[in-house]
């Protein structure tokens, strides 16, 4: 589904949203060039979110994790041909190990906490923050001034 975000509704009636515009955009068009390497599950307790990754063989150095203007970004530039091909003379490959690039949009009131590398499974921690603004809060019922004189 394209959304053409020069259309006059969006331009005359819809102020302050520029950036989720441009957020929608960019989801949209990740969505089309999306990869399903390396696997991905993404679970949700409540507001804690975590992402984890099946990056086999991979350690720590190898992958780079960014996050700027509202996107975490995963990715591996792929391996050292040297370090495949050294002195060992593989026979069989069944572990991936190509250059892939995730990405994920979070929205403005999700923070990364923090990732962990373990068993081959890399693991993203993520929070959605709620202000005290937005958070429930009982509103009191008040009673009606009377007006002097009656």
């Amino acid at each position: 589904m394209n959304i053409n975000f020069t259309d006059p509704f969006f331009t005359t009636r819809v102020l302050g949203f520029e950036t989720l515009f441009d957020r929608l955009n960019r989801l949209s068009e990740s969505s089309t060039r999306s990869s399903t390497y390396p696997p991905y599950n993404i679970t949700r307790d409540g507001n804690y979110f975590s992402i984890e990754l099946a990056v086999a063989g991979l350690t720590k150095k190898d992958i780079n994790i960014d996050l700027a203007d509202g996107t975490l970004t995963v990715s591996y530039d792929g391996p050292n041909t040297e370090l495949i091909n050294g002195d060992e003379k593989v026979v069989y490959q069944g572990i991936a190990q190509r250059a892939f690039k995730q990405q994920f949009t979070l929205a403005e009131d999700i923070i990364v906490q923090g990732a962990e590398l373990a068993n081959g499974l890399l693991s993203i921690n993520l929070e959605k923050i709620v202000p005290e603004e937005k958070k429930p809060r009982k509103i009191e019922i008040k009673s009606p001034k009377k007006i002097l004189g009656n």
